[in-house]
């Protein structure tokens, strides 16, 4: 690995010799198209309930993350709210809002671009060095972890700014990514909504144990694969950043290939290293993390201290943006993995019987 992104040609300037990945695959990883999508929708439930829709001033920070998201999954999207694609217990599934409470803030990490290379090289030799039982067929991926979203509400004529209580995710998925169950505080009832699409997820076990394991290869096919469905609006380096982010989160990546995909990041331009960051659940950690300009935000990765094991996510206001109702410092969305296993079928929770 170099030492610094800028003694390598920008990877928009390689030659793009590897295949698109199927439009079939072209969709987020493990459930985070349909975690952003019912978020959205509780979001729009509740001030329906208590107030008039606030209008936003800028993209939504929720659906800021959905720079994959192809026109078939924009179809799906569509079944989604016609009830077509999941299905639950009641026809509100019996859900309990969220409540809110002021907006999450945090003290802002110090960014050190030269520290970059040299983490994410020591993150990579860890992950590569991890042990995991690969699964075996007809096995389910179960991720569980805590979440919280901040967002604008508007009663009235007044807007503030509130942020979900930190709350439980659960979510099992197949190896080919084409079925699953999520269960999620707020969202679904105590028993879950189904998961269920023929077109199979990017982050599924399988799609990810076939992805090219050497860096430079691997970081073109992210970049083409971004550049085909991406937001206009976020820079295609954040666009690959982000996506790089997604398939290592809420998925269960081989070990050689988690490897891979930090040492591709490492040639990102604009990635940095972050001293101080704090998952959902309180965990203090390092961080390596990419600022998106046009949105003033940063998306943190962020790694325990000591084993570099991947602990969760964040992104925090760190510029201020022309009519953005967040202030610096302000975390619009938080998570922790507390738990990744391998079951033998959806809906078992690690440890029991199947």
């Amino acid at each position: 690995m170099n030492a610094s992104p800028s003694h390598q040609p920008h990877p928009a300037e390689w030659t793009e010799t590897q295949g698109l990945l199927p439009s079939a695959e072209r969709d987020l990883p493990a459930g985070r198209h349909q975690f952003h999508k019912e978020q959205l929708m509780a979001r729009i439930h509740e001030d329906l309930r208590t107030s008039r829709v606030a209008l936003p001033q800028r993209p939504n920070p929720f659906l800021r993350r959905t720079v994959l998201l192809p026109a078939a999954a924009l179809a799906l999207a569509g079944a989604v709210v016609g009830g077509l694609a999941l299905t639950g217990s009641g026809s509100d599934g019996g859900r309990t809002p969220l409540s809110t409470g002021p907006a999450l803030t945090t003290r802002i990490g110090v960014a050190d671009a030269k520290g970059a290379p040299r983490l994410l090289d020591r993150i990579s030799l860890a992950a590569a060095d991890t042990t995991t039982p690969a699964p075996r067929e007809g096995q389910y991926v179960y991720i569980a972890s805590k979440v919280a979203s901040t967002y604008p509400r508007t009663v009235g004529d007044k807007t503030t700014v509130v942020s979900q209580r930190l709350h439980s995710r659960q979510v099992w998925n197949s190896l080919d990514g084409k079925d699953g169950w999520l269960i999620e505080a707020g969202q679904t009832d105590d028993k879950g909504i189904t998961l269920r699409s023929d077109i199979p997820l990017s982050g599924a076990y399988d799609a990810l144990a076939e992805l090219p394991t050497e860096p430079d290869a691997l970081l073109r096919r992210i970049y083409r694969e971004s550049d085909a469905d991406r937001d206009p609006e976020v820079p295609r380096d954040q666009a690959a950043f982000v996506a790089i982010g997604d398939l290592l989160t809420e998925s269960y990546p081989p070990a050689r290939v988690s490897a891979a995909l930090y040492k591709a990041a490492a040639r990102i331009p604009g990635v940095v290293a972050v001293d101080d960051a704090v998952d959902a659940t309180g965990r203090h950690g390092v961080a390596i993390a990419r600022q998106n300009d046009t949105a003033g935000e940063r998306t943190e990765w962020i790694f325990d201290r000591k084993t570099l094991r991947f602990l969760g996510e964040r992104t925090v206001v760190v510029k201020a943006v022309a009519h953005s109702p967040f202030k610096v410092g302000t975390v619009t969305f938080t998570s922790a993995i507390t738990q990744r296993a391998i079951v033998d079928a959806s809906k078992q929770v690690p440890g029991a019987a199947s």
